[in-house]
């Protein structure tokens, strides 16, 4: 194996394949990187049995054909801290070595026939624009669980039905949703996929070079259980596959009521600013406190704190429709909602204080698809 390849170019694609090597592999050659040289380029690839990552550069150029596994990490490492020249590569029986300039490394390889097979891509399901894509799934993850002994609400639900995407999570306490229009490959697709939140997150981002983003799904009852995504990137074609989530993920649609008595619309920089000044004072697991009012043509005033703790209060102008109401949220979780929310301004809609708030995006000429359900917290008296 020998060739030559652009720094930069080789630099990203090693890190954006690598990105998802487990810390503590089960087996050694679970932390390499694989390396394939070819007449059609170069090929980067690491898999964990979980997720896998295959990063294709088609620029390289290829004086010997052959395959090395090294450490993904270190090799990492190493092509972030090279200078701005041409990389050269060559195996040398157990070691590969690299040349950048005047800086030169010898990498230990592990045993390729050792390294699983990467499993094969679905067939295309359909395809979405990677910035659009991308935006949805930033939004929709703010929801997810992170409870490892609850593996359900660590994923994200795709739905697909047609030329609509919708996405949604919740980890008990919080629900979001968003939709988003595609291209299906046939135009009566209907499937579904519980997909882990944190791959789903790290892929989407990481796969905005531009252009149309593909999405490859076997759904569990029908084949491997998998999904795939290709984009571009750097230097060619990026492609990673992960195993779905098993389970029964939570019929939530419903917990979004058909209707309001209470809604109130709030300039959403000004609210995310008051409720990041008034939680200072909050304590650990209590809430910050909203009360919507009708007074001087609208009004939502926050407090938090109490006793003889420290206190803080503030109010803001709001655009009051419906009876008053007091009630109140976890302060992070509701700027966690508020920041994922892209219009100037916010609706909060309400049934009654004890219920569940759903908020989402008004103004500035747009269409908001995406919403946000938050449970109420207790207040203290």
């Amino acid at each position: 194996m020998k060739f030559r390849v652009d720094r930069d170019v080789l630099a990203d694609a090693v890190a954006w394949a690598a990105r998802s090597l487990p810390v503590r592999p089960s087996v050694p050659v679970l932390a390499g990187l694989l390396i394939e040289a070819s007449d059609e380029g170069l090929v980067l690839s690491t898999f964990d049995y979980e997720t896998s990552a295959r990063a294709t550069l088609t620029d390289a150029q290829v004086s010997d054909e052959g395959q090395a596994l090294v450490s993904g990490r270190l090799l990492a490492d190493i092509c972030r801290s090279l200078p701005a020249k041409p990389v050269d590569m060559v195996l040398d029986g157990p070691r590969v070595s690299l040349t950048c300039g005047s800086a030169r490394f010898s990498l230990q390889t592990m045993p390729v026939e050792d390294y699983p097979r990467l499993p094969d891509m679905p067939a295309a399901t359909g395809t979405v624009p990677s910035a659009r894509f991308a935006h949805a799934v930033s939004q929709a993850v703010t929801a997810a669980g992170r409870d490892d002994m609850l593996p359900v609400l660590t994923g994200v639900r795709i739905e697909i039905d047609g030329s609509t995407v919708s996405l949604l999570a919740t980890d008990r306490f919080r629900l979001s949703h968003v939709e988003l229009e595609w291209d299906p490959r046939t135009p009566d697709t209907s499937v579904a996929a519980l997909v882990p939140a944190k791959v789903l997150g790290d892929t989407a981002k990481s796969l905005t070079g531009g252009g149309d983003l593909t999405i490859a799904l076997a759904a569990s009852g029908t084949g491997e259980g998998i999904i795939g995504f290709e984009g571009l990137g750097a230097g060619g074609v990026r492609r990673t596959t992960t195993r779905l989530l098993d389970g029964e993920f939570p019929k939530v649609r419903n917990l979004f009521p058909p209707e309001h008595l209470t809604t109130a619309t709030v300039d959403k920089g000004d609210l995310v600013d008051s409720v990041k000044r008034v939680a200072l004072v909050a304590e650990r697991n209590t809430a910050v406190q909203l009360a919507f009012s009708n007074d001087e043509g609208g009004q939502l005033t926050l407090d938090a704190g109490s006793g003889d703790e420290a206190q803080a209060s503030e109010s803001l102008h709001a655009e009051i429709d419906g009876e008053a109401l007091t009630t109140g949220f976890n302060p992070q979780f509701l700027l966690d909602g508020l920041t994922a929310i892209d219009q100037s301004s916010v609706e909060l809609a309400f049934t009654q204080s004890s219920k569940p708030v759903v908020m989402s995006g008004v103004g500035d000429g747009q269409d908001s698809t995406f919403r946000y359900l938050l449970m109420p917290r207790r207040l203290l008296s």
